[in-house]
């Protein structure tokens, strides 16, 4: 009869066991990438280029250019100091290049809130699941207490 019961306690420990080790593990899964406008496209690809220290050199390198061309010629000053038209190329350039960095940086930020709420979800289910693991935890922590009791009941009545 005590046997029975060693075996009984035995099974139900080895079963909160296998339940514990057999749950899935927490992963995030890889989503699908979203689908993105030609204009979300674009702004991310003129980002990436308008946004390097690459582009600011080339700026620079093409800005001295200009004005060492018109300072130097003395024939053909198509844009003499103070260097208007070169301002006004600059100025179009800022106010076209900064909305669209500005698109770019607002597609980043939302892309970054996107992962948070997925972070959170894991978190939550990672949670949910070691909650589990306790209340197994507890389980099997009774049963063995219950068997040891048993076993030092069984040794005292022989």
């Amino acid at each position: 009869m005590q046997s029975d019961n060693n075996n009984n306690n035995i099974s139900k420990i080895s079963s909160a066991v296998n339940g514990a080790l057999h749950r899935s593990p927490v992963q995030q899964q890889g989503l699908p990438k979203p689908k993105l406008t030609i204009g979300q496209r674009a702004a991310d690809k003129l980002t990436k280029i308008g946004g390097s220290w690459g582009f600011i050199f080339f700026l620079f390198f093409i800005l001295f250019i200009w004005m060492g061309i018109n300072v130097t010629a003395y024939i053909n000053k198509w844009d003499p100091y103070p260097f208007i038209l070169l301002n006004l190329c600059l100025s179009c350039l800022a106010a076209v290049q900064a909305p669209v960095i500005l698109m770019s940086q607002n597609r980043t930020s939302e892309r970054d809130h996107n992962k948070a709420e997925r972070d959170y979800a894991v978190n939550r289910k990672a949670e949910r699941e070691i909650e589990n693991i306790q209340q197994d935890l507890d389980e099997i922590k009774k049963l063995v207490k219950n068997n040891h009791l048993l076993g030092k009941v069984h040794v005292g009545a022989s």
